[in-house]
């Protein structure tokens, strides 16, 4: 069963997260204006999803060498994972539809 919560990632367990299932990670920054925005909307994402996928965020300045070896180069960036490969990658702000659209394209 996937967490109803968002998780926090560093570079500890961002590997063994992202292993299985589908998850998406945000990857941000908190002097990003707009990853503050996003917050609230994944917020809402993990609750609509209803355990489809699990939802995580990563704070870039934090853990730079994952930043770096997925090549995030802006934030927000949101990187969908399944079985630890990237299938797929939105940048920028997006509503909630629109990340729950781009999730279940996934499974």
């Amino acid at each position: 069963m996937m967490n109803k919560e968002i998780l926090i990632l560093d570079e500890q367990n961002f590997n063994e997260v992202t292993k299985s299932g589908l998850t998406l990670v945000d990857f941000y920054a908190d002097w990003c204006a707009p990853c503050r925005t996003l917050a609230p909307i994944l917020d809402r994402v993990v609750t609509d999803l209803e355990g489809m996928a699990r939802v995580c965020k990563i704070d870039i300045d934090k853990s730079q060498k994952i930043a770096n070896s997925h090549r995030v180069t802006s934030v927000p960036t949101m990187i969908l994972f399944k079985e630890g490969k990237e299938v797929n990658r939105l940048v920028g702000l997006a509503e909630a539809e629109g990340i729950i659209d781009f999730i279940k394209a996934a499974l």
